[in-house]
Protein backbone atom coordinates (compact mmCIF):
# COMPACT_ATOMS: atom_id res chain seq x y z
CA UNK A 1 0.00 0.00 0.00
CA UNK A 2 1.50 3.29 -1.11
CA UNK A 3 1.18 5.88 1.69
CA UNK A 4 1.93 9.59 1.40
CA UNK A 5 2.36 11.77 4.49
CA UNK A 6 1.89 15.53 4.21
CA UNK A 7 4.06 17.39 6.72
CA UNK A 8 4.35 21.18 6.67
CA UNK A 9 5.98 22.04 10.00
CA UNK A 10 8.08 20.84 12.95
CA UNK A 11 4.85 20.55 14.94
CA UNK A 12 2.95 18.11 12.75
CA UNK A 13 6.08 16.06 12.02
CA UNK A 14 6.61 15.53 15.74
CA UNK A 15 3.00 14.40 16.13
CA UNK A 16 3.30 11.97 13.20
CA UNK A 17 6.50 10.32 14.49
CA UNK A 18 5.00 7.34 16.40
CA UNK A 19 3.00 6.46 13.29
CA UNK A 20 5.85 7.03 10.84
CA UNK A 21 8.21 4.85 12.83
CA UNK A 22 5.80 1.91 12.62
CA UNK A 23 4.78 2.40 8.98
CA UNK A 24 8.44 2.59 7.96
CA UNK A 25 9.18 -0.95 9.21
CA UNK A 26 5.89 -2.53 8.06
CA UNK A 27 6.31 -4.34 4.72
CA UNK A 28 2.62 -3.79 3.98
CA UNK A 29 3.34 -0.11 3.32
CA UNK A 30 5.45 1.88 0.88
CA UNK A 31 6.00 5.17 2.70
CA UNK A 32 6.71 8.53 1.03
CA UNK A 33 7.14 11.79 2.94
CA UNK A 34 5.82 14.99 1.34
CA UNK A 35 7.68 17.85 3.06
CA UNK A 36 6.71 21.49 2.48
CA UNK A 37 5.84 24.67 4.39
CA UNK A 38 8.26 25.80 7.09
CA UNK A 39 10.32 22.60 6.79
CA UNK A 40 12.10 24.35 3.90
CA UNK A 41 12.39 27.74 5.63
CA UNK A 42 15.78 28.78 7.05
CA UNK A 43 14.02 31.36 9.24
CA UNK A 44 12.17 28.51 10.97
CA UNK A 45 15.16 26.22 11.39
CA UNK A 46 15.08 24.34 8.05
CA UNK A 47 13.59 21.28 9.75
CA UNK A 48 13.76 19.28 6.52
CA UNK A 49 17.15 18.20 7.91
CA UNK A 50 15.40 16.42 10.80
CA UNK A 51 13.27 14.46 8.33
CA UNK A 52 16.26 13.53 6.19
CA UNK A 53 18.17 12.35 9.26
CA UNK A 54 15.35 9.91 10.06
CA UNK A 55 16.20 7.87 6.99
CA UNK A 56 13.12 7.64 4.76
CA UNK A 57 13.56 6.14 1.31
CA UNK A 58 11.49 8.81 -0.43
CA UNK A 59 11.13 12.46 0.60
CA UNK A 60 9.36 14.85 -1.77
CA UNK A 61 10.32 18.50 -1.18
CA UNK A 62 7.95 21.29 -2.17
CA UNK A 63 8.92 24.91 -1.50
CA UNK A 64 6.07 27.45 -1.67
CA UNK A 65 6.23 29.94 1.23
CA UNK A 66 7.39 33.53 0.92
CA UNK A 67 8.98 35.47 3.79
CA UNK A 68 5.95 37.64 4.48
CA UNK A 69 3.60 37.06 7.41
CA UNK A 70 1.10 39.79 6.50
CA UNK A 71 -2.42 38.86 5.42
CA UNK A 72 -1.42 39.37 1.78
CA UNK A 73 1.79 37.38 2.24
CA UNK A 74 -0.03 34.42 3.80
CA UNK A 75 -2.53 34.52 0.93
CA UNK A 76 0.27 34.48 -1.64
CA UNK A 77 1.92 31.54 0.13
CA UNK A 78 -1.44 29.74 0.19
CA UNK A 79 -1.85 30.27 -3.55
CA UNK A 80 1.75 29.21 -4.27
CA UNK A 81 1.17 26.01 -2.30
CA UNK A 82 -1.94 25.17 -4.29
CA UNK A 83 -0.09 25.74 -7.58
CA UNK A 84 2.89 23.64 -6.53
CA UNK A 85 0.64 20.82 -5.36
CA UNK A 86 -1.44 20.90 -8.54
CA UNK A 87 1.73 19.77 -10.31
CA UNK A 88 2.62 17.30 -7.58
CA UNK A 89 -0.76 15.55 -7.50
CA UNK A 90 -0.78 15.44 -11.29
CA UNK A 91 2.44 13.43 -11.26
CA UNK A 92 2.09 11.23 -8.14
CA UNK A 93 -0.54 8.75 -7.02
CA UNK A 94 -1.11 7.17 -3.60
CA UNK A 95 -3.48 4.66 -2.07
CA UNK A 96 -3.83 6.95 0.92
CA UNK A 97 -2.39 10.29 2.05
CA UNK A 98 -2.23 11.37 5.68
CA UNK A 99 -2.85 15.01 6.57
CA UNK A 100 -2.82 16.48 10.04
CA UNK A 101 -4.16 19.41 11.96
CA UNK A 102 -5.01 22.88 10.80
CA UNK A 103 -2.11 24.81 9.25
CA UNK A 104 -2.88 27.03 6.25
CA UNK A 105 -0.18 25.26 4.21
CA UNK A 106 -1.80 21.90 4.97
CA UNK A 107 -5.17 23.25 3.92
CA UNK A 108 -3.72 24.50 0.61
CA UNK A 109 -2.12 21.12 -0.18
CA UNK A 110 -5.40 19.37 0.62
CA UNK A 111 -7.52 21.77 -1.43
CA UNK A 112 -5.28 21.17 -4.43
CA UNK A 113 -5.86 17.42 -4.09
CA UNK A 114 -9.66 17.56 -4.40
CA UNK A 115 -9.92 17.58 -8.23
CA UNK A 116 -7.50 14.64 -8.33
CA UNK A 117 -9.66 12.51 -6.02
CA UNK A 118 -6.83 11.88 -3.55
CA UNK A 119 -7.96 9.66 -0.65
CA UNK A 120 -7.06 11.52 2.54
CA UNK A 121 -6.88 10.45 6.19
CA UNK A 122 -7.14 13.42 8.57
CA UNK A 123 -5.65 13.35 12.07
CA UNK A 124 -6.87 15.80 14.77
CA UNK A 125 -10.10 16.86 13.07
CA UNK A 126 -13.16 18.18 14.89
CA UNK A 127 -11.22 20.40 17.29
CA UNK A 128 -11.97 24.05 18.00
CA UNK A 129 -9.60 27.01 18.32
CA UNK A 130 -11.68 30.16 18.46
CA UNK A 131 -8.70 32.49 18.56
CA UNK A 132 -7.22 31.29 15.28
CA UNK A 133 -8.41 31.04 11.68
CA UNK A 134 -7.02 27.50 11.84
CA UNK A 135 -10.60 26.49 12.69
CA UNK A 136 -11.55 27.18 9.08
CA UNK A 137 -8.53 25.36 7.66
CA UNK A 138 -9.12 22.33 9.91
CA UNK A 139 -12.74 21.97 8.85
CA UNK A 140 -11.80 22.37 5.17
CA UNK A 141 -9.34 19.49 5.58
CA UNK A 142 -11.97 17.33 7.30
CA UNK A 143 -14.50 17.95 4.54
CA UNK A 144 -11.97 16.81 1.93
CA UNK A 145 -10.95 13.65 3.84
CA UNK A 146 -12.35 10.12 3.66
CA UNK A 147 -10.99 8.72 6.95
CA UNK A 148 -10.79 10.60 10.25
CA UNK A 149 -8.75 9.94 13.39
CA UNK A 150 -9.87 12.15 16.28
CA UNK A 151 -8.24 12.72 19.66
CA UNK A 152 -11.40 12.54 21.81
CA UNK A 153 -14.95 11.17 21.58
CA UNK A 154 -16.31 14.73 21.52
CA UNK A 155 -14.27 15.54 18.41
CA UNK A 156 -15.51 12.37 16.74
CA UNK A 157 -19.07 13.66 17.11
CA UNK A 158 -18.06 17.09 15.78
CA UNK A 159 -16.50 15.57 12.66
CA UNK A 160 -19.68 13.54 12.12
CA UNK A 161 -21.74 16.73 12.32
CA UNK A 162 -19.38 18.52 9.94
CA UNK A 163 -19.25 15.86 7.22
CA UNK A 164 -22.89 14.80 7.83
CA UNK A 165 -21.91 11.16 8.26
CA UNK A 166 -20.65 8.95 11.08
CA UNK A 167 -18.74 6.58 8.80
CA UNK A 168 -14.95 6.13 8.89
CA UNK A 169 -14.47 8.31 11.99
CA UNK A 170 -12.31 6.77 14.72
CA UNK A 171 -11.61 8.13 18.21
CA UNK A 172 -8.04 6.91 18.74
CA UNK A 173 -6.62 9.55 21.12
CA UNK A 174 -3.73 11.96 20.58
CA UNK A 175 -1.08 10.43 18.33
CA UNK A 176 1.84 12.45 19.72
CA UNK A 177 1.51 10.82 23.16
CA UNK A 178 0.74 7.36 21.80
CA UNK A 179 3.66 5.73 23.65
CA UNK A 180 4.26 8.36 26.31
CA UNK A 181 4.45 5.73 29.07
CA UNK A 182 7.65 4.44 27.44
CA UNK A 183 9.18 7.90 26.95
CA UNK A 184 12.58 8.53 28.49
CA UNK A 185 14.03 12.06 28.33
CA UNK A 186 17.56 12.59 27.11
CA UNK A 187 20.16 12.98 29.83
CA UNK A 188 19.54 16.24 31.68
CA UNK A 189 23.12 17.51 31.47
CA UNK A 190 23.27 16.63 27.76
CA UNK A 191 20.00 18.47 27.19
CA UNK A 192 21.16 21.69 28.84
CA UNK A 193 24.54 21.51 27.13
CA UNK A 194 23.12 20.82 23.66
CA UNK A 195 20.93 23.92 23.70
CA UNK A 196 23.18 26.12 25.83
CA UNK A 197 20.57 26.44 28.55
CA UNK A 198 21.52 27.05 32.17
CA UNK A 199 21.03 24.01 34.39
CA UNK A 200 18.50 25.82 36.56
CA UNK A 201 14.69 25.68 36.98
CA UNK A 202 12.83 27.08 33.97
CA UNK A 203 9.43 27.68 32.44
CA UNK A 204 8.84 26.38 28.88
CA UNK A 205 7.15 29.00 26.70
CA UNK A 206 5.57 29.10 23.25
CA UNK A 207 3.46 31.94 21.88
CA UNK A 208 1.81 32.17 18.46
CA UNK A 209 -0.26 35.07 17.07
CA UNK A 210 -4.02 35.08 17.49
CA UNK A 211 -4.88 35.03 13.81
CA UNK A 212 -8.52 35.95 14.45
CA UNK A 213 -7.33 39.18 16.10
CA UNK A 214 -4.86 40.48 13.53
CA UNK A 215 -4.45 44.09 14.68
CA UNK A 216 -4.50 43.23 18.41
CA UNK A 217 -1.36 41.11 18.11
CA UNK A 218 0.92 44.14 18.49
CA UNK A 219 -0.61 44.87 21.87
CA UNK A 220 -0.66 41.20 22.82
CA UNK A 221 3.05 40.87 22.06
CA UNK A 222 3.85 43.88 24.27
CA UNK A 223 1.75 42.46 27.13
CA UNK A 224 3.53 39.12 26.80
CA UNK A 225 6.97 40.73 26.95
CA UNK A 226 6.03 42.62 30.12
CA UNK A 227 4.74 39.38 31.63
CA UNK A 228 7.88 37.48 30.59
CA UNK A 229 10.12 40.16 32.10
CA UNK A 230 8.33 39.64 35.40
CA UNK A 231 8.40 35.84 35.10
CA UNK A 232 12.15 35.90 34.42
CA UNK A 233 12.68 37.44 37.86
CA UNK A 234 11.24 34.24 39.33
CA UNK A 235 12.51 31.53 36.98
CA UNK A 236 14.49 31.13 33.75
CA UNK A 237 12.59 31.14 30.45
CA UNK A 238 13.12 28.63 27.64
CA UNK A 239 11.18 29.97 24.66
CA UNK A 240 10.41 28.12 21.42
CA UNK A 241 9.88 30.50 18.52
CA UNK A 242 6.55 31.00 16.68
CA UNK A 243 5.55 29.22 13.49
CA UNK A 244 4.74 31.05 10.24
CA UNK A 245 1.42 32.79 10.92
CA UNK A 246 -0.10 36.21 10.37
CA UNK A 247 1.93 38.65 12.50
CA UNK A 248 4.40 36.07 13.83
CA UNK A 249 7.29 38.50 13.21
CA UNK A 250 5.78 40.90 15.74
CA UNK A 251 6.30 38.27 18.44
CA UNK A 252 9.73 37.26 17.13
CA UNK A 253 11.00 40.84 17.14
CA UNK A 254 9.84 41.40 20.71
CA UNK A 255 11.42 38.14 21.86
CA UNK A 256 14.75 39.08 20.26
CA UNK A 257 14.65 42.43 22.09
CA UNK A 258 13.85 40.68 25.36
CA UNK A 259 16.80 38.35 24.85
CA UNK A 260 19.09 41.34 24.35
CA UNK A 261 17.96 42.84 27.66
CA UNK A 262 18.04 39.64 29.72
CA UNK A 263 20.61 37.32 28.17
CA UNK A 264 21.22 35.28 31.31
CA UNK A 265 17.55 34.47 31.88
CA UNK A 266 16.13 34.03 28.35
CA UNK A 267 16.91 31.10 26.03
CA UNK A 268 15.42 31.22 22.52
CA UNK A 269 15.08 27.92 20.63
CA UNK A 270 14.12 27.85 16.95
CA UNK A 271 13.50 24.12 16.77
CA UNK A 272 13.85 21.42 19.42
CA UNK A 273 12.61 18.42 17.45
CA UNK A 274 10.15 16.09 19.16
CA UNK A 275 12.47 14.14 21.49
CA UNK A 276 14.16 17.31 22.69
CA UNK A 277 10.87 19.18 23.04
CA UNK A 278 9.39 16.38 25.12
CA UNK A 279 12.57 16.39 27.20
CA UNK A 280 12.22 20.18 27.59
CA UNK A 281 8.66 19.65 28.79
CA UNK A 282 9.77 16.87 31.13
CA UNK A 283 12.42 19.04 32.83
CA UNK A 284 10.35 22.26 32.90
CA UNK A 285 8.62 23.43 36.08
CA UNK A 286 5.53 24.51 34.11
CA UNK A 287 4.42 25.78 30.68
CA UNK A 288 3.25 29.21 29.59
CA UNK A 289 1.84 30.21 26.19
CA UNK A 290 -0.97 29.51 23.76
CA UNK A 291 0.15 26.39 21.91
CA UNK A 292 -1.78 23.14 21.42
CA UNK A 293 1.01 21.10 23.02
CA UNK A 294 0.13 22.70 26.35
CA UNK A 295 -3.46 21.55 25.98
CA UNK A 296 -2.86 18.09 24.50
CA UNK A 297 0.50 16.85 25.73
CA UNK A 298 1.57 18.64 28.93
CA UNK A 299 -0.86 16.75 31.16
CA UNK A 300 0.97 13.51 30.39
CA UNK A 301 4.16 15.13 31.73
CA UNK A 302 2.40 16.16 34.96
CA UNK A 303 2.80 19.85 34.13
CA UNK A 304 0.53 22.77 34.81
CA UNK A 305 -0.01 25.13 31.88
CA UNK A 306 -0.86 28.82 31.86
CA UNK A 307 -2.88 29.11 28.66
CA UNK A 308 -3.04 32.74 27.48
CA UNK A 309 -5.76 34.28 25.31
CA UNK A 310 -8.22 32.69 22.90
CA UNK A 311 -6.02 30.83 20.40
CA UNK A 312 -6.86 27.48 22.03
CA UNK A 313 -10.33 28.51 23.25
CA UNK A 314 -12.86 25.78 22.55
CA UNK A 315 -10.43 22.87 22.83
CA UNK A 316 -11.30 20.26 25.44
CA UNK A 317 -9.02 20.72 28.48
CA UNK A 318 -7.67 18.60 31.29
CA UNK A 319 -7.51 20.00 34.83
CA UNK A 320 -3.89 21.18 34.45
CA UNK A 321 -4.88 24.19 32.34
CA UNK A 322 -5.04 27.69 33.87
CA UNK A 323 -6.72 30.11 31.45
CA UNK A 324 -5.86 33.81 31.49
CA UNK A 325 -6.33 36.74 29.07
CA UNK A 326 -3.56 38.67 27.28
CA UNK A 327 -3.13 40.88 30.32
CA UNK A 328 0.13 41.31 32.19
CA UNK A 329 -1.50 41.46 35.64
CA UNK A 330 -3.47 38.26 35.06
CA UNK A 331 -0.40 36.43 33.75
CA UNK A 332 1.73 37.59 36.69
CA UNK A 333 -0.84 36.30 39.20
CA UNK A 334 -1.08 32.99 37.34
CA UNK A 335 2.72 32.61 37.32
CA UNK A 336 2.94 33.19 41.09
CA UNK A 337 0.13 30.69 41.73
CA UNK A 338 1.60 28.07 39.39
CA UNK A 339 5.05 28.30 40.99
CA UNK A 340 3.38 27.12 44.20
CA UNK A 341 1.42 24.25 42.65
CA UNK A 342 4.21 21.78 41.90
CA UNK A 343 3.28 18.59 40.04
CA UNK A 344 -0.06 17.97 38.30
CA UNK A 345 -1.45 14.59 39.37
CA UNK A 346 -4.63 14.47 37.31
CA UNK A 347 -5.65 12.70 34.10
CA UNK A 348 -4.86 13.73 30.53
CA UNK A 349 -8.13 13.39 28.61
CA UNK A 350 -6.24 13.05 25.30
CA UNK A 351 -4.28 9.94 26.26
CA UNK A 352 -5.07 6.51 24.88
CA UNK A 353 -2.69 3.59 24.52
CA UNK A 354 -1.26 2.36 21.21
CA UNK A 355 -2.70 5.11 19.01
CA UNK A 356 -0.27 4.47 16.14
CA UNK A 357 -0.89 0.73 16.22
CA UNK A 358 -4.66 1.27 16.14
CA UNK A 359 -4.43 3.67 13.19
CA UNK A 360 -2.39 1.13 11.24
CA UNK A 361 -4.87 -1.67 11.92
CA UNK A 362 -7.77 0.55 10.81
CA UNK A 363 -5.95 1.54 7.61
CA UNK A 364 -5.18 -2.09 6.76
CA UNK A 365 -8.82 -3.04 7.36
CA UNK A 366 -10.08 -0.28 5.05
CA UNK A 367 -7.47 -0.70 2.29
Amino acid sequence: MRIGVLTSSRADYGIYLPLLQKIKIDSFFELEIIAFGTHLSKLHGYTLTDIENDGYKTIHKISSLIDDDTQKGITISYGNTIIKFSNFWDNHSFDLVFCLGDRFEMSAAVQASIPFGIKLAHIHGGETTLGAIDNIYRHQISLASKIHFTSTELYKFRVAELIESDKNIFDVGALSISNIIEFKPINKKDFFSRFEIKDEPYCLITFHPETNAFEENKNYALEIIKALEFTSTKINLVITMPNADNMSMVYREQLYLLKERMRDKIFLIENFGKENYFSAMYYADFLLGNTSSGIIEAGSFKKYVINVGDRQKGRAQSDNIINVPFDVSSIRLAVLATLEKGVFNGKNIYFKKEVAENIIQIIKKHS
